[in-house]
């Protein structure tokens, strides 16, 4: 008894007109994982005068019908433990859903749906830099039961309070259980991924632009450093950790018959999987291009090295005339050509100047210099 009065002290939704409630972060000094608890029966949230616990959550649902939404934030073990027992959750599933740091899957343990979601959230930045953070990922796992419907979320971000206002006022969809739930949160999921592509993809054309300008002197890309490219990869393939394993779940959603899916929510899968196809396809893309243009950075830095070695080397022929021609006449012989001549200083000058004209000339000409 004890344990349900913490569990129904950490519940504190805010209050709605209707005497229901909507789901808020944790409440500061707050340290149970649970958000929300609701039940929903004909697409409507019950109206309460207190806030449930998971398991007055339970019994109402299966005394009266509808179903129970219960969100958790990054829930210890001890704080799911109670949850699991009291919804009979696999203690394989429980053990994913406290630990995190699951790739997006679907299980199905005996009456329960198991889902683990990658959510994507795109971090502005003014510039492009060797260490910026492009994206940062959560997770969502999600338990889908006959008459439950039970959100761990991990992360800062991927909050799913706006979710679940949008499904509140929508009763029509909501009626369709905890499947219409599930739906939801993959369809949120998705088009998530759908606009952090399109951001990934205004940074990918900056550095692409920034690589093949024209403007650069020799086609060269001195001011692209390959770190940038790196870490822009390195970002694109979290990103893809996040969408190429969820295909296939969402496939199976939408085209196997599932007793705990409605058969009506179960096209609209359909589309979330069409979704999540073009989005993989997108970010397959990106890291065949991003390999294309650190490919074409590294090249281009060889042609600028290879230019910066042939001035040095030009020039280094040019400086060995007047060290060739000093290292001669500074070797203190009494009898050498012209030595003790009038003109002997300013002809060896000249002539000197004269070559290292020369050959600068045809350097210049053949485009060494």
């Amino acid at each position: 008894m004890s344990m349900i009065r913490d569990l129904r002290a950490a519940v504190r939704p805010s209050p709605r007109k209707d005497g229901g409630t909507y789901d808020t972060t944790r409440a500061a000094g707050t340290n149970s994982a649970v958000v929300d608890c609701a039940i929903y029966r004909d697409g409507a949230r019950v109206a309460f005068p207190a806030p449930l616990t998971p398991h007055e959550a339970m019994l109402q649902v299966r005394r009266d019908g509808g179903f129970a939404w219960i969100g958790l934030h990054e829930p210890t073990e001890d704080e799911f433990a109670v949850i699991a027992r009291e919804f009979g959750l696999h203690p394989l599933a429980v053990e994913d859903a406290v630990h995190a740091h699951q790739r997006p899957k679907l299980e199905r343990y005996d009456e329960t749906l198991f889902t683990v979601f990658k959510t994507i959230h795109y971090v502005e930045h003014d510039e492009l830099t060797a260490t910026s953070e492009i994206v940062e990922t959560g997770e969502v796992m999600c338990f889908t039961g006959r008459d439950f419907f039970i959100t761990v979320r991990h992360g800062g971000q991927g909050s799913l309070r706006a979710l679940r206002h949008r499904l509140q006022d929508d009763p029509e969809l909501l009626a369709k259980g905890p499947s219409a739930v599930l739906h939801a949160i993959a369809d949120h999921v998705v088009d998530g991924y759908i606009a952090v592509a399109d951001a990934v993809q205004d940074d990918i054309d900056e550095v692409e632009t920034a690589v093949f300008s024209p403007g650069r002197k020799g086609g060269t890309s001195r001011g692209v450093d390959s770190a940038r490219i790196y870490q822009l990869k390195r970002e694109v393939l979290e990103f893809k950790r996040a969408v190429s394993p969820l295909l296939r779940p969402m496939q199976l959603l939408s085209e196997r018959p599932m007793r705990l899916v409605d058969p009506d929510i179960q096209k609209y899968f359909r589309d979330v999987a069409d979704h999540l196809a073009r989005v993989q396809e997108q970010v397959v893309g990106f890291d065949e291009l991003l390999n294309s243009i650190l490919q074409a950075n590294l090249a281009q830095a060889s042609v600028a090295q290879n230019e910066d070695m042939r001035k040095i080397t030009s020039w280094a022929a040019i400086i060995a005339v007047p060290t060739m021609m000093c290292g001669v006449y500074g070797m203190n012989f009494d009898y050498m050509p012209e030595l003790r001549w009038k003109f002997g200083y300013p002809l060896v000058l000249s002539v000197t100047v004269g070559i290292c004209f020369a050959i600068h000339r045809t350097l210049k000409r053949n485009g060494w210099l």
